[in-house]
């Protein structure tokens, strides 16, 4: 079969053609909603610590920061596998292969159940002693410890929930996520508020509340995926591990896991000497430590919308790949470097205007405010760097090269982090040293995954000009 028979055939079968006509729209209307429904997650994630500030529970914004990159540590387990469902998913669309992408979509789903009850359980067992490990001492420590167990309880829930957007985003959908999430959403901004303004709790009530959230974000996504009309559609009856499609997820998605778990791990060992700084400085108060928190949470917004593009990098290479339109992928990889440099610009800039109100939404302490613009201008100025990187990385991964972007990104950017924080910050040991880490190990991994790219794209052209492939 060649490209171009096989691209048609999605086209009849697929309402979301990815494949064919002028790319700069379908990214933008590939990202927009995608980009709306991951801010509104951020933005319901951020409500949790701005109401849990209103429980007037001393450091309670502060131990949920710091709980943010040991949650994030176990998460990406079962993260990587969904972005690897999403690679497979979209790349069986791209062959026009109904079968496969059938297999994929229900292995996925047992996947996603199965790693998401196994993270519940580690999380469970290793979170107090690894928060403490982290450096969290006291009444910190319980509140992280009690916020993270509630919180891990839930996780399969949320699993569940980041597979089968991954399998809507896969077959080009974004739309869908945006209406349930956003409705999930509100109704956990209102358990929020219900749990801590009336009922008195803290960082116990925006645990639960975030655990029925995802909970009703699993159940009504399965629901829809279960009557959609497309390959992808969802049933108890096909509901089967396929060895081969597993295989294939677990090769384009262990690479991801690994990569985001050993990110997560560089940025414990940048919390560990924030917590360091904040007990050196303020022993028995937690200013630093909140105002990281918060510089965070705000900064969260900038990565969750050139995210997006990374994942619209993803699913559209992957599909081009699928249909063996490599020459394509360099206009797709054009459209989603340009686009996810606009996002960042406006993205940054906007929060760096009205970076004071934003802070003031979550503390007021001097100190605590100071540390949250010192993050902010260290991180929003530079930010386009690390859109580039996630863009890169995303069409590695749709260029079937998962363990090749999780090399580099490991090196460029978690190796170097440590470093640095092992020579410069302890020859300097500021805040300002520590944010510094971030950007020098953003440009340096965007340019070699940029570079990557070109050269596994050239090598595909070469295969399929070798191969007598032709391209419409």
């Amino acid at each position: 079969m060649t490209a171009k028979t096989a691209t048609n055939m999605v086209a009849k079968t697929e309402p979301n053609d990815l494949l064919h006509g002028p790319l700069i729209g379908k990214v933008f209307a590939f990202v927009i909603p995608l980009m709306i429904t991951n801010l509104l997650q951020t933005f319901y994630s951020a409500a949790d610590m701005i109401v849990v500030g209103l429980s007037n529970v001393s450091g309670a914004i502060g131990a949920i920061g710091t709980t943010s990159a040991m949650i994030a540590l176990i998460v990406n387990v079962f993260s990587g596998f969904a972005v690897g469902s999403s690679v497979v998913v979209a790349r069986y669309i791209g062959e026009g292969n109904k079968e496969k992408t059938q297999s994929a979509v229900h292995t996925a789903l047992l996947t996603g159940l199965v790693s998401g009850l196994f993270c519940m359980l580690l999380g469970l067992v290793i979170s107090r002693p690894v928060l403490a490990l982290l450096g969290d001492e006291g009444h910190i420590l319980d509140l992280a410890t009690l916020y993270t167990k509630i919180y891990f309880a839930g996780v399969p829930f949320l699993a569940l929930t980041n597979f089968l957007i991954s399998i809507f985003r896969a077959k080009g959908d974004t739309k869908t996520p945006l209406y349930v999430l956003s409705s999930t959403g509100i109704l956990n901004v209102g358990l929020n508020l219900l749990f801590v303004l009336s009922f008195g709790m803290s960082v116990e009530g925006v645990a639960i509340a975030t655990a029925i959230s995802n909970l009703a974000s699993a159940a009504i996504l399965l629901y829809i995926l279960s009557r959609d009309d497309s390959w992808c559609r969802f049933s108890f009856k096909k509901l089967a591990f396929d060895r081969r499609t597993l295989k294939d997820i677990i090769y384009n998605g262990l690479p991801a896991g690994v990569q985001g778990a050993l990110f997560s791990l560089s940025n414990m060992i940048i919390q560990s000497s924030i917590i360091g700084l904040n007990n050196a400085i303020c022993p028995g108060g937690s200013d630093i430590i909140d105002g990281n928190a918060a510089g965070a949470s705000i900064e969260s917004f900038a990565y969750t919308a050139t995210n997006s593009v990374c994942q619209a990098s993803i699913t559209f290479t992957s599909q081009h790949y699928g249909a063996r339109k490599y020459k394509r992928i360099g206009k797709v990889m054009a459209s989603c470097y340009l686009v996810t440099f606009i996002i960042a610009e406006i993205v940054s800039l906007s929060i760096l205007i009205f970076r004071v109100p934003l802070i003031h939404c979550y503390i007021t302490a001097p100190l605590a405010v100071q540390t949250a613009e010192t993050r902010l201008y260290n991180m929003m100025i530079p930010y386009c760097t690390l859109a580039f990187m996630e863009v890169g990385s995303g069409t590695l991964r749709g260029l079937n090269k998962s363990m090749l972007s999780t090399t580099v990104s490991l090196v460029g950017s978690c190796l170097l982090r440590i470093v640095w924080i092992a020579t410069a910050f302890k020859a300097n040991p500021t805040l300002e040293v520590v944010y510094l880490s971030y950007p020098i190990s953003w440009t340096v991994t965007a340019l070699c995954h940029l570079v990557l790219s070109l050269r596994t794209r050239r090598h595909y052209i070469k295969e399929a000009q070798l191969a007598g492939i032709t391209e419409d």
